[in-house]
């Protein structure tokens, strides 16, 4: 059983094990490949306005998501979330069911549509779940991702109404 609730600060060790290895990876997030936990914390805690993670049955965490708004000021009607699930954890439905609590809680507050600003285009086991969950490709951009085995790929940028 899976349970998705709100983040609490005990939750962050065990989400940094696994967060650490995919952002410094490289692959997926376009952030610093060497950032460090601090600056992961402030990117993935404090700065969005919603944070939850899924558990096992045991309280174990296996994935997060956070929520913010996507743009200030006349665009804040429109969120972001970010997804990580934990490497042995990958498979189980996690990262689908925390979609949709993430869309059932961007609704929740008062958020009009949803928008990921970009999925990178080798990607394509979130690419599938997102279109699974009504996001499409608004558009893509060539070359935006610096991919650290295939070089420049595209990303898209996906979006849903809520």
């Amino acid at each position: 059983m899976i349970r998705i609730r709100p983040f609490q600060p005990d939750d962050w060790p065990a989400m940094w094990e696994f967060m650490a290895p995919v952002l410094h990876a490289g692959t997926t997030y376009a952030v610093p490949r060497g950032i460090g936990e601090s600056d992961a914390y402030r990117m993935w805690v404090e700065l969005p306005r919603a944070v939850r993670v899924a558990e096992d049955a045991a309280g174990k965490v296996l994935g997060t998501y956070y929520l913010k708004p996507n743009q200030p000021g006349p665009g804040d009607h429109v969120c972001n979330c970010g997804y990580l699930v934990a490497e042995h954890a990958r498979g189980q439905g996690i990262a689908g069911r925390m979609c949709q609590d993430s869309l059932g809680l961007a609704r929740e507050l008062g958020f009009t549509a949803m928008q990921y600003n970009l999925v990178v285009a080798t990607n394509e086991v979130a690419i599938r779940q997102w279109q699974k969950h009504g996001f499409s490709i608004a558009g893509t951009l060539p070359c935006a991702f610096r991919h650290p085995e295939q070089g420049l790929v595209d990303a898209h940028i996906m979006y849903r109404l809520l």
